[in-house]
């Protein structure tokens, strides 16, 4: 990921150095585990404990050989002395590399969690503040009936919540190590052995492998990483729509200082939300390459090693990055409640149109002549900018029915937004700051 996306905690999750050093550990650990089988002497073993690498080394090793391991190997040998003999023993490439790999998406979940963690916050607290301001719920981008942003954000809160289980599972799942040799028999190594090693590690043997840990594993982890980048893209993009000049409900924060165009002075555009929009799409396209990584030659072939190296740091600093930019949207946005009062009556009560058709259908009003009597008003409403009600209240069929003051009744906000406080209770969202 260029350096613009990234975000230092991640980066350093995936840089060069923090992969040599998991190598380095995991070395160390399985000539620890072949030590207490009393395969490596002590005096070894004490050479061994202190092993450090060389970069210059392994550089011209790798010019050399074009191999990382044969070329980190090369790298410790000087710090090691005679321990070096027992380097990598029994071992393939693949149980360094993708027992380390495992490490390493493990700490970046670990991190990522943090960071939604951090956005359900932000969402929660949003949700509690603007439980009761009232505003108009949409469906195919037109008016529909009253809401309120509280319970918009609400759903985004229920939403991240399932994203933070999936994530759990996925850092479980990706949580293995394999020390099981060249085609996974067990062969130069033991299965002891590889156990002993993934519990000084901090994870659990892979049931069952072959050169590899079989990709189908980090396949599930992109996927659940795109996910949570698809919710986001879903947040900001219904945020981009609310920031829309005719309809201007919500704005993502806008610094002192800061230009929406090089052109326009007047420009505020919500960058920060398409940003997130348009990396999640990253996230998305990393996600087919995963999948295609599955399907690898006999015991392996290495053409999934070349994706890897990409996909899995791209789109865990891709995700980072989106986490934290969509927190300081949150966090930072400005709410205009005066708007969402006058878009909410702008449509002159065609927004109680359900309400009065169910009513008139109570009355005892078969449901095709009621839907027709109100569908007429309410074009006529649409199309002539006519007041909803008045039209109603000028209609016998209606008013036989339904006297003035029991229509008046129909149109209040009320009604709709009685149960929003039993959905935050279900969701744990009670306490703290409430109120529009």
């Amino acid at each position: 990921m260029i350096p613009r996306y990234s975000r230092l905690a991640m980066a350093n999750v995936w840089a060069d150095d923090a992969r040599y050093d998991k190598w380095l550990q995991i070395e160390v650990a399985v000539s620890e585990a072949w030590a207490e089988e009393g395969v490596i002497p002590e005096a070894e073993m004490s050479q061994i404990r202190g092993a450090t690498y060389d970069l210059a080394i392994f550089d011209e090793a790798m010019r050399e050989t074009k191999h990382d391991m044969t070329a980190f190997l090369r790298a410790m040998y000087p710090s090691v002395g005679s321990g070096a003999r027992y380097l990598h023993l029994g071992l393939t490439t693949s149980d360094v590399w993708d027992t380390a790999l495992s490490m390493q998406m493990v700490e970046a979940m670990t991190l990522l969690l943090g960071e939604v963690d951090r956005v359900i916050c932000a969402l929660e607290a949003r949700a509690r503040r603007h439980k009761d301001t009232v505003m108009i719920g949409r469906t195919h981008g037109v008016h529909a009936e009253p809401i309120t942003f509280g319970l918009k954000l609400a759903l985004w809160v229920d939403e991240m919540r399932r994203n933070r289980d999936r994530m759990e599972r996925a850092k479980e799942v990706v949580g293995v190590g394999k020390i099981s040799g060249a085609v996974g028999t067990y062969a130069l190594v033991s299965p002891e052995i590889e156990a002993r090693v993934c519990e000084r590690l901090g994870l659990r043997p892979a049931q069952i492998s072959s050169q590899i840990v079989q990709r189908d594993i980090h396949a599930e982890f992109a996927m659940t990483l795109a996910l949570v980048g698809a919710s986001l893209e879903k947040f900001a993009t219904e945020l981009r729509g609310l920031q829309r000049t005719e309809i201007l409900e919500v704005e993502e924060p806008f610094g002192k200082g800061q230009t929406g165009s090089s052109a326009m002075p007047h420009k505020r555009n919500p960058v920060v939300c398409e940003r997130i929009c348009g990396l999640a799409r990253v996230m998305r396209g990393n996600v087919v390459a995963a999948l295609e990584d599955v399907a690898l030659w006999n015991e392996r072939d290495i053409s999934h090693s070349s994706v890897e190296r990409i996909i899995l740091p791209d789109t865990c600093l891709a995700l980072d990055y989106c986490l934290d930019l969509f927190t300081e949207v949150i966090e930072g946005m400005t709410v205009h409640e005066d708007n969402m009062r006058r878009n909410l009556e702008s449509t002159r009560g065609l927004v109680f149109s359900q309400r009065v058709l169910t009513r008139l259908i109570e009355s005892g009003l078969d449901r095709n002549s009621a839907y027709g009597v109100v569908q007429k008003h309410s074009l006529e409403a649409w199309t002539e900018g006519k007041d909803f009600r008045l039209l109603l209240m000028g209609d016998e069929s209606v008013t036989d029915r339904l006297p003035s003051d029991e229509l008046e009744t129909l149109f209040e906000y009320g009604f709709y937004l009685r149960h929003v406080d039993e959905v935050f209770r279900r969701l744990g969202l009670c306490n703290g700051e409430t109120g529009g």
